[in-house]
């Protein structure tokens, strides 16, 4: 049995109760939440109806799992109000402000180190 063939499981028996597929052989009008969001959509509250498993080194139990909703049943992402933007604007300028000098820096503050590299000692000239 080859190696795709381990995951493919389109009734649902072996894997949780969802129709499981291999890598890239998911049917089509199935897709991820990140496929949804590539084509301006949202999963909009529907369960998953099936999933996408594949083995991986990267993985607690060497094997990573992708949810897949159903596309027709997809809605349309919300667009944020001028106050969310305005509100995740000031959110974003605040994570750039140090604490210690008060400068704007064009990065976000490293959590690790409470403050700019140059006050924490990064890029200073002896």
């Amino acid at each position: 049995m080859s190696r795709r063939r381990v995951f493919l499981d389109p009734t649902g028996r072996q894997f949780g109760g969802l129709p499981t597929y291999p890598w890239r052989l998911a049917p089509e009008g199935l897709a991820t939440r990140r496929q949804l969001r590539a084509a301006g959509l949202r999963p909009g509250g529907q369960p998953p109806c099936a999933q996408v498993m594949w083995r991986s080194r990267r993985a607690a139990g060497g094997v990573r799992v992708a949810y897949l909703y159903d596309v027709a049943a997809a809605k349309p992402r919300r667009t944020p109000s001028p106050a969310q933007l305005q509100a995740l604007g000031k959110a974003m300028r605040a994570r750039k402000v140090c604490p210690d000098c008060g400068v704007e820096q064009p990065y976000c503050i490293p959590t690790r180190y409470g403050a700019c590299l140059p006050c924490h000692g990064w890029g200073l000239s002896a």
